[in-house]
């Protein structure tokens, strides 16, 4: 597999990631850069490690995982969309902010690398070699969560709490395109 091949599928696997970096991006107000290193470290990692249990499984598993990741994945994010817009309209003036715990990196980290899951299956089929898609999906997907989150992180500050909604919406309307995808083939 060429290099151009590697990169294109590396930023189709990373805009999920990049859409919940802007998500969060919007809603985290203090220690912005631990948090965005934090995120893309989690969303990067993952998008590299679940290539390798994918190619690890191979043939094995994809019958099993074909038939339940696209739930699991709509499941994780609308449960952390539907969050994030009820604790933004339920959010008073001067009430703490929640930060981004281990639980919710997790999820979301889980919740945005299924789908590579599926790639590092394929790359099993194709008999490829892991070692350079993965390191080129992981700092693809770093790189674009890092710069998603500061991105976000400007909209919050100029649209205020109320973006925070937003960026609700948007996890859960990836968690829907996840599965009308899933029902169109």
């Amino acid at each position: 597999m060429d290099l151009i091949t590697i990169v294109l599928i590396a930023i189709g696997l990373a805009m999920d990631a990049l859409a919940v970096s802007i998500a969060k991006g919007i809603v985290v107000k203090h220690q912005r850069r631990k948090t965005a290193l934090l995120l893309a470290l989690f969303l990067g990692g993952f998008q590299m490690l679940m290539p390798v249990i994918g190619w690890l499984a191979g043939t094995t598993l994809e019958a099993v995982i074909v038939g339940i990741d696209h739930w699991i994945a709509f499941g994780l994010l609308t449960f952390i969309g539907s969050k994030m817009v009820y604790d933004s309209i339920r959010k008073e003036e001067g009430e703490k902010e929640e930060g981004l715990r281990l639980h919710s990196l997790m999820t979301l980290a889980v919740a945005t690398s299924i789908d590579a899951l599926m790639i590092g299956l394929s790359f099993a089929f194709l008999q490829t070699q892991i070692l350079v898609p993965i390191l080129v999906i992981g700092f693809i997907t770093f790189f674009l969560s890092l710069m998603g989150f500061f991105f976000g992180c400007g909209l919050g500050r100029i649209f205020g709490n109320k973006v925070k909604i937003v960026g609700g919406l948007i996890l859960i309307a990836i968690g829907i395109r996840i599965i009308l995808e899933h029902l169109a083939q």
